[in-house]
């Protein structure tokens, strides 16, 4: 029998070697890093040390907050900047939607991609704190957040990127104002994660730690593992999408978001007449482990907010499922999923004739 082919790694992704022994050895360190004693000033240098890697992995200049998480950093931003508008585009995931509370939608376009010219409408008037994701974890569709940063400073507002599915890179030290960041889509431990933030002023403080903006003890071995994680280079999957998209198209699937740029580890597809429950079960008694959506929307039985928002009528939306890669996807992999695809298809013919 076929080892299981794990090809959901935008949902989470296995831990790194050189991160599961960097959680070890923080564990090691058991002293609180707030302690000034000799113990607890060697777990804070320690500490610090992993926030300045993980600030250098985004080319990060300016403040960096450890969290639990993407979805912790995206409710700190939204509910703490000094701002008084909200302002999230209609394909946020759904901790964004919800942390944002009373908040304006900025439409998309049928990729999935914000438009820019309503977005500029938005923010005329007082000062909004934008909220727009580096690429939706569903789609995998990326957004113009130079473009998008451009029109959000004329306006005199405060950009927010949901980056946690974005690889290590320096792309976004240029245009964000903060960014959401999260170690277990990144190879790191789960329940860490960052908040960069350009200016602290921008954002209120409650007391406590974290310069005073997240109060509780610090994760440092959840800390020191997600360092390590970013230190390890991810391959490039773009050729493995291309090939998985091509071999969709040919065996009567549509590919979500294609004429967009889209994050080449993540493929969204709709098999037209057979519901994404039913395939994840085929695929998953294949041997394959796939998901319908956002892991943390994918039990819902709720429609995706993110494909109804492109256009999308509400059955459709429920035959779409997600393929995402990890470091260790291969062509054998994906040639494996398109050979279930195939089978799965047909059977879908079958059921429809």
């Amino acid at each position: 029998m076929a080892p299981r082919l794990y090809l959901d790694h935008a949902a989470t992704t296995p831990m790194t070697a050189a991160a599961i022994a960097a959680v070890a050895r923080g564990q090691a360190m058991w002293a609180n890093p707030s302690s000034p004693h000799a113990e607890g000033r060697a777990a804070r240098a320690a500490l610090e040390e992993a926030r300045a890697a993980i600030a250098a992995a985004y080319g990060w200049r300016h403040e960096t907050l450890l969290t639990s998480g993407a979805s912790e950093s995206l409710t700190l931003a939204l509910g703490r900047a000094q701002v008084a508008r909200r302002i999230v585009s209609a394909v946020e995931h759904d901790a964004a939607i919800r942390a944002a509370g009373v908040a304006e939608t900025a439409p998309v376009d049928a990729d999935g991609v914000i438009d820019l010219v309503a977005l500029a409408r938005l923010v005329e008037g007082e000062p909004a704190l934008v909220c727009l994701q580096w690429c939706n974890s569903e789609t995998g569709v990326r957004q113009p957040i130079a473009a998008a940063a451009e029109i959000v400073h004329a306006g005199g507002g405060l950009l927010l990127v949901d980056a946690a599915q974005m690889p290590a890179s320096g792309e976004l030290a240029d245009h964000a104002d903060l960014v959401t960041l999260s170690a277990h889509k990144r190879g790191g431990p789960p329940g860490v994660g960052a908040l960069l933030v350009r200016d602290l002023a921008t954002l209120r403080p409650t007391g406590g730690q974290e310069r005073g903006y997240r109060p509780g003890t610090e994760n440092l071995p959840a800390a020191l593992g997600y360092a390590a994680a970013l230190a390890e280079p991810e391959p490039d999957h773009a050729a493995l999408r291309a090939r998985l998209d091509d071999a969709i198209r040919r065996s009567g699937g549509i590919v979500v978001g294609e004429k967009a740029a889209r994050h080449p580890a993540i493929g969204s597809y709709r098999l037209p007449g057979l519901a994404a429950s039913a395939q994840l079960i085929r695929f998953d008694l294949a041997g394959i482990a796939v998901s319908a959506g956002s892991a943390c929307a994918s039990g819902s039985l709720k429609p995706s907010h993110v494909l109804r928002a492109m256009g999308w009528g509400e059955e459709e939306t429920r035959e779409v499922i997600r393929v995402s890669f990890g470091r260790m996807t291969g062509e054998a992999d994906v040639d494996r999923f398109i050979a279930a695809w195939r089978d799965v298809a047909r059977q879908a013919r079958r059921l429809a004739a």
